[in-house]
């Protein structure tokens, strides 16, 4: 009797099949994520016993088996894109042969990236712009207001895999560009385009070809209600590099981070501004992040956070004010809430500020911090807004807060000091511990070191 097609329910967020449909995933806990997907049975595969047999199988080479030094790695060789930012975060430029998952809101300017970096690769690289959504008229448009005019640059308007695959072997192109790896469609595989399966599958046709070819292809990735990437977490897997680009719609700056980058660091970021000609880099972060900052209002200070290989200067406001509820409604945006609520448990405990019956609104502009140097900065703001005392313009704080109260010694102290000093700021509050290394008469600015939160707030008011 033949076997027929049985029905699947696979989550989008990790993978986990099922053959009933889940309301919650049983495997990662994410809600209203399982998808139908409908499943051919496969052909009889040969028993083990055969394939042990000494007989080889069709296909197989011996010579893919080989010794690690008899392997020739071959010279890096890397692209670069023109955009100092995006070179930066893909670790040095686009590597040959490297997949790289580009993701992001709508609108948010991925296609745009892509479109932009085409006019200074195609000065020497032949491109092949494949797009799903866009027609080669649409996408000619977008070209002309953006300023591209390259002669290298090939336009596709296909979603079937296959043709894709053909038009790359056919046309032999140095890069390509998929925009976007959820409109692309595989014959074989019996589901709609986007689906789980359909994803998974073209993602590795493109990987092989990739390899085999020395192709750096591009894939944009549309994004789910949460922010991540849809589909399951294999497809991050399956790729060489993920770039996330972080930032609201309705303001002009956007944030580009690595989440994963086999050739480089995944702490680097890149900042651009979208303007009417399309994104622009911003070399000097700092002072974008820093501008509009006012002045002679309490609850508010500079850190200094490391972002890969740079510092950069964040503003940090906090805003206590008496709650109106029986229990306050603690916010945080752009800092983990979880430690928000432990700096507000040491700032109570070890230095006698009470912040029992206020709400607490912690906003870092435009940036999302997770470094713990960002503890002593932020208390400091909280004290602040408590007391009504405005913090000194001119000042910059960094160090992690321990439950003890302690500031704690931080990496990277001699950089952030440099990078505050050209800045034009004058005081430098930073961990006692980290001074060791630092010596006041090299620097203009003041550093003073402290040991515990207790005493830090002396130094920073008017």
């Amino acid at each position: 009797m033949a076997k027929t097609a049985k029905t699947v329910y696979v989550c989008s967020s990790c993978g986990y099949e099922s053959p009933k449909w889940y309301g919650r995933c049983p495997e990662c806990g994410e809600w209203n994520t399982f998808a139908e997907e409908i499943r051919q049975p496969a052909a009889k595969a040969p028993s083990v016993s055969a394939a042990i047999g000494s007989v080889a199988p069709a296909g197989y080479n011996p010579d893919e088996v080989m010794r690690l030094k008899d392997v020739d790695s071959g010279a890096e060789v890397r692209y670069y894109t023109g955009i100092s930012e995006l070179d930066r975060v893909l670790g040095g430029g686009i590597v040959r042969g490297s997949l790289v998952l580009l993701g992001g809101d709508p609108g948010i300017g991925k296609s745009t990236l892509l479109l932009q970096i085409c006019e200074y690769l195609g000065e020497k690289k032949k491109i092949l712009y494949v797009s799903g959504e866009e027609s080669r008229s649409q996408v000619k448009l977008r070209a002309k207001r953006l300023g591209v005019q390259t002669d290298n640059l090939l336009l596709a308007s296909m979603t079937d895999i296959e043709n894709v695959v053909h038009t790359i072997v056919q046309t032999k192109p140095d890069i390509v560009m998929v925009d976007s790896i959820q409109t692309m469609n595989f014959a074989s595989v019996n589901s709609s385009s986007g689906s789980v399966s359909q994803v998974r599958e073209c993602t590795q046709i493109l990987a092989r070809v990739a390899k085999n070819e020395e192709i750096a292809i591009f894939l944009v990735g549309h994004v789910n209600k949460d922010g991540a990437i849809a589909g399951p977490k294999v497809l991050e897997h399956i790729v060489d590099a993920v770039l996330y680009f972080e930032g609201e719609r309705h303001l002009s700056y956007r944030i580009l981070r690595a989440v994963k980058n086999r050739y480089g660091s995944t702490n680097e970021i890149g900042v651009f501004e979208m303007t009417g000609t399309g994104l622009t880099q911003v070399e000097n972060p700092s002072m974008m992040l820093l501008s509009g900052r006012p002045s002679n209002v309490s609850g508010t200070c500079v850190a200094c956070v490391i972002e890969g290989s740079r510092p950069i200067m964040v503003e940090v406001q906090a805003l206590a004010s008496k709650t109106s509820f029986g229990t306050p409604r603690r916010m945080s945006t752009g800092f983990d809430y979880n430690r928000t609520a432990l700096l507000i448990a040491v700032l109570e405990k070890r230095a006698g500020y009470f912040f029992g019956n206020l709400d607490y609104i912690n906003i870092v502009g435009g940036l999302r911090v997770d470094e713990p140097a960002a503890d002593l900065p932020i208390a400091l703001a909280l004290i602040s807004s408590l007391l009504d005392k405005p913090i000194d313009d001119h000042v910059i704080a960094f160090g992690e807060i321990g439950l003890a109260g302690e500031i704690r010694a931080i990496a990277n102290a001699e950089m952030r000091v440099n990078e505050a000093q050209r800045l034009g700021f004058q005081r430098c509050l930073l961990p006692m511990a980290s001074m060791k290394n630092l010596h006041q008469e090299q620097y203009d600015i003041e550093l003073i070191g402290l040991r515990s939160i207790s005493e830090a707030f002396q130094y920073v008011s008017r």
